[in-house]
């Protein structure tokens, strides 16, 4: 089997920071209605950084996999910084293809992510289309 293959399954089977934080500043759930994936995102945010992660879901192998590996990336990371992420960093901690059908699936994390930090700070949630960054019509 393909190494990234590999790692994608150690992080579905293992994943990192999937654990309550008791004292969580910032939270945010998202779902992926087109195939059932959810995502609960936990945020301790100290000194405009993401201090601790935690997160809990359900849901296919690049689902949970992305929501591992970007755990590990983050934390530590400048709030600011998170915030200018974009879709191509997760793709690249993947490691693998991803097809348009599994786009959402894969971005869910930075989707989650991002709408906490959002949230925490009085703003709007951002759309799936800006997370994907899709250009709207």
């Amino acid at each position: 089997m393909d190494i990234y293959a590999d790692n994608i399954l150690d992080h579905y089977r293992n994943p990192r920071h999937k654990v309550p934080i008791a004292d969580a500043n910032a939270e945010r759930a998202e779902e992926n209605l087109t195939c059932g994936d959810k995502l609960t995102v936990q945020l301790k945010i100290a000194n405009d950084r993401i201090a601790q992660i935690g997160w809990s879901g359900v849901g296919c192998a690049i689902s949970q996999a992305g929501m591992s590996l970007l755990s590990e990336h983050l934390e530590g990371m400048p709030t600011e910084a998170v915030l200018k992420l974009g879709k191509h960093e997760v793709l690249n901690l993947l490691g693998v293809p991803i097809g348009p059908r599994r786009l959402k699936c894969a971005l869910m994390s930075l989707h989650a992510v991002k709408n906490a930090l959002r949230e925490v700070s009085g703003k709007q949630p951002q759309s799936w289309l800006d997370t994907v960054e899709i250009e709207s019509e």
